[in-house]
Order: structure tokens, then sequence, then C-alpha cells
């Protein structure tokens, strides 16, 4: 009976431990980590402008950090597809999220996601922000911001703006510009950004806003014309080119941004450590100035700051949203 009753108090205590241990692979340290590769869901499809830096610094992060960064494109609705992805992966740090300006619009737009962007994930650090840029098809007569806005406000409602689809960074600019200055045009979205640099070439839409690295050749050779940029200050691509505040439009600011997100319960020594390591990477002169030239800023926060930003993003595209009476997606 004694024997017994030592036996049954081991299993209590083996069992007491199992239980207080976690998983090896939750027990990583920061470290220890990455041990193996890390995904990077790209929920765009490869080769646009956000693409393009994100593949960069998962080049740097393999240096830096002797492992892997694999990237991973998982594009459609709108983003929530990859996000949502990201979202239910175990949060371990070898499942991170590429995200912008879009994911923070649908937070308001999608009324049925499977996701809530900052409860379900967390934010790690920012990577680039990239100005756009208003150009019009030459047959508009608008030679400036002043002349588009008196013939908008001339014809309301005749004057198309393309973006590459609801939510997208292209599209909450032109509701932003209608937020503010209060002139009737008409969005017209696209799947992808193909179709729409196809159309305001070809004038089958009058406006579009599209980033300054995309946009910087067609400028310059004459088949668009160039009103403003979305910038606090003028890029550098084109310091010809006003920003759109200075052009008369106060408080107009709508950029393409790009950082990270990991799921939530993600290690915060891990989160810590990957915004230590972009931090350090893109404040690297070298890497500031190779971007500069390619039209994309680097830009750097602590994990909280990135964090309030975000949240400062939603809030701003709920209330154009709101303002202007855009319908929610189901």
């Amino acid at each position: 009976m004694i024997l017994m009753r030592h036996f049954a108090v081991l299993l209590v205590v083996a069992a007491a431990v199992t239980i207080a241990s976690p998983p090896a692979k939750a027990q990583e340290k920061a470290g220890d980590y990455p041990s193996r590769p890390v995904r990077i869901i790209v929920p765009f499809g490869a080769g646009g402008p956000t693409d393009v830096f994100t593949r960069a610094i998962a080049e740097e992060l393999r240096k830096s950090l002797n492992q892997t960064f694999v990237m991973e494109n998982k594009p459609g609705a709108g983003t929530t597809i990859g996000t949502d992805y990201v979202a239910k992966a175990v949060p371990n740090g070898y499942t991170l999220l590429m995200v912008s300006g879009t994911q923070t619009v649908n937070e308001t737009l999608f009324n049925h996601k499977p996701y809530n962007l900052m409860r379900d994930l967390v934010a790690v650090a920012p990577l680039i922000e990239s100005d756009l840029v208003l150009v019009v098809t030459p047959s508009v007569p608008a030679k400036s911001m002043a002349e588009l806005l008196t013939l908008a406000r001339a014809k309301p409602g005749t004057l198309n703006y393309g973006s590459s689809g609801p939510g997208s960074n292209y599209h909450m600019a032109g509701e932003l510009l209608k937020h503010l200055t209060g002139i009737d045009i008409v969005h017209v979205p696209y799947k992808g950004s193909s179709g729409m640099r196809t159309d305001i070439l070809s004038g089958q839409i009058q406006i579009l806003f599209d980033s300054v690295p995309t946009m910087a050749a067609l400028i310059k050779a004459d088949k668009v014309r160039a009103l403003g940029t979305s910038g606090k200050k003028r890029s550098p691509i084109l310091p010809d080119v006003p920003t759109i505040e200075e052009a008369g439009v106060p408080g107009f600011q709508a950029t393409l941004w790009v950082g990270f997100m990991a799921p939530a319960g993600t290690p915060q020594p891990i989160v810590d450590k990957l915004n230590r390591e972009i931090t350090k990477i893109v404040s690297r002169p070298d890497i500031k100035a190779a971007w500069e030239q390619q039209g994309a800023e680097p830009i750097t926060m602590t994990q909280p700051e990135f964090k309030a930003f975000m949240e400062a993003q939603i809030a701003k595209w709920a209330g154009v949203i709101k303002a202007n009476q855009i319908p929610a997606i189901n």
C-alpha cells in the first residue's frame, strides 16, 4: 500500500512537470532565434513596389541573422487571405506578415473579415514609406492641381480615377482627395495595378494615383502629366513636382508604407529582436541611399511606436470611409 501511494505521488509530480513544461519549440530563446527558415507572407502578387523592398530586407535579414527568410506570395481578397493565414499561424516567429496601409483600411472596409488586425496580430517594425504621385492623362487640360480641382468642380462626376482595387493605397488616396476638397470624381477599380496603368496611358481613365518609382519614367517621357506628390516633402525623384498639400490641399498625405507583423502571442523577446535587426538594417547609410534613389524612404520606429502608428492609420481611413460613404465589402 505504501509503495502504491509513493508511485501515485510520483505520477502526479511527473504530470505536473509535463503540464508546466511548454513544448520544445515554444521554449526557443530569442538568442537562438531563428534556428530554421522564416516565412514572410506577402498578401499581394509578386513584382509590385512593396514586394521589391520586402525581398531586399529578407536578404539583409538572412545576412544578419544567418538564416533564410523565404518570401511567399498569398494574394487575394484585398490582402485578407494572406493576412488571415498569418493571423492563424503558430506564434513562434517563423511566420511573418508583410503589412501595408491596405490592411489598415480593410479594418473598416471589410464587414466580415475572419480576423481583427490589431487583436490577432502584433506589430513588429516598419520598413519603408514611399510617396504616391497624382497624374492625369495628357488629354485633360489641367496643368496644375488648382486647375484640376476647378475642372472637377465644373464637371462633377465626369472625371474617373483608377485604382488597383477597393481599399488599395491608390483608391484611398483618391478618396482622401475627395474628402478634403469636396470634388466629385468617380472611382474605377481594377483587379491589380496593370490595368489601371494601361488605361491612364490610353485615356480610358483621366486621373491616377500611383507610386513615384513606377510613374517617374512615364512622367519624364510625357506619357502622363504629374500634378502633385502625396508626401510631406517633395520627392527627390520628381523634385519639380509640388506636393499636393503645397499645391493647395491642406492636410493631404497618403503615402505607401510597408512593415511587418507576426501572429499575436509571438514571444516579446523575438518581436524585439526582429525590430532591432530591421531597424539596424534600414538605418544603414548604404541601404538608405540605395532605397531613396528608388523613391522609398526607410522608416524606423520602436515596436510600440509602430503599433500606435498603425492604430492611427486605422482611425484615419475609417474617417475617410465614413465621410465619403464608401460601401463596405461583405
